[in-house]
This record gives structure tokens, C-alpha cells and sequence, in this order.
């Protein structure tokens, strides 16, 4: 577990022009970050434990929580363990009759069980290294602070084509002050 880093769920995020979400996580002993997509339904999921919504049945998460239970399984963490061709692979952590045990999980469903369970996130140290994001390390190091600039002059035929719209503003009465109007 020495290769472990522990993270906490920093924001979900919305991606407006898709379906899907992004969970960013934070290495918690520094300011590194995870970002993982996920679908809206594993987002969702994960919103409502956060957010410690209360539900009338339990939701296929909450299920599977109250199986470990029934079972007498304690979940002990969850593990984002590989990043294999964009694609992250997790494990729940469970101790069983006095055993670890490892049952393969997307990191989405891992981490909306972690969030009910109460327990530690943990990324391996390699896909920290390798897909982790520091903030201050993404800015262009020569980059000067953006200078608003004013927009070009309106060539002539520019100009003449807004003048139609010019003289209709001209002629609406804004203020009211044209009586002989029928209302």
C-alpha cells in the first residue's frame, strides 16, 4: 500500500456539451489532481451521497453497501490501481472472514461505494505521475496576462449597412414623449 496515494473528492464537474461528468480528485497531502469521466448516472450517485440526500429506497449503491453489511464484509478503502489506454480500473477493499479481499470495480462505482462507506480513496503513485495535474506547472511559464484590445473600426460598407438600423433606433419612441401615437 506504500504505493498509494490518498485523494479526496475535490468537484464534479459538468461537461455541457456532452453527457458526461468529471470527477476531479485531490491528492490530499498536496496540489496534485485526478481527473476521471464519468458517466451522469455514476455522477449523480456519487452527488447524492456527498450531499447526504436523502433517498425513500436505496439507490444500486446503497444496495451493494447493505450486501457487504448483511455479509459481514467490512469495506476497508477503494484503489484506482491501472490506467490502461484512457481507461482507469479500480478495486474495492474489503475485509472478509479475516481476509483482504479485492473485487474489481469501475473507479466511478468504487468511489460512490467509498463515499457511503466512509472510507479512504486511494490512487496508485504511478497514475498520479503520469495523469496527475499540477496546476501551477500548467501555465505557460512566458505567458504575459491577456490585454483587452479594442475592436477594429467598421469599414465604410460596414457602416452604411448599420446605418438602416441607426435610423430605425432614431425613429422609435423610447421616452414616450410622442403623443399623437395611438396606443
Amino acid at each position: 500500500m506504500s504505493d498509494m496515494v490518498e485523494v479526496i473528492i475535490d468537484s464534479i464537474r459538468v461537461h455541457l456539451m456532452a453527457p458526461q461528468r468529471v470527477i476531479v480528485l485531490k491528492q490530499t497531502d498536496r496540489e496534485r489532481f485526478l481527473t476521471i469521466w464519468v458517466g451522469p448516472y455514476e455522477a449523480e450517485a456519487i452527488t447524492v451521497a456527498l450531499q447526504e440526500v436523502e433517498v425513500a429506497r436505496p439507490l444500486t449503491h446503497d444496495l451493494i453497501k447493505n450486501i457487504f453489511g448483511a455479509f459481514n464484509a467490512r469495506i476497508m478503502r477503494i484503489e484506482i490501481v491501472r490506467l490502461q489506454n484512457e481507461i482507469f480500473y479500480g478495486n474495492i477493499i474489503v475485509e472478509a472472514d479475516g481476509r483482504e479481499v479485492h473485487i474489481d470495480s469501475r473507479p466511478s462505482d468504487a468511489i460512490a461505494i467509498a463515499v457511503r462507506a466512509h472510507v479512504p480513496i486511494l490512487v496508485h503513485s504511478d497514475i498520479m505521475e503520469t495523469a496527475g495535474i499540477l496546476p501551477e506547472q500548467d501555465m505557460p511559464e512566458d505567458s504575459a496576462p491577456a490585454t483587452k484590445t479594442p475592436p477594429p473600426p467598421l469599414a465604410d460598407e460596414g457602416s452604411d449597412r448599420l446605418s438602416v438600423f441607426k435610423d430605425f433606433m432614431d425613429k422609435l419612441d423610447i421616452d414616450g414623449s410622442d403623443k399623437d401615437s395611438p396606443a
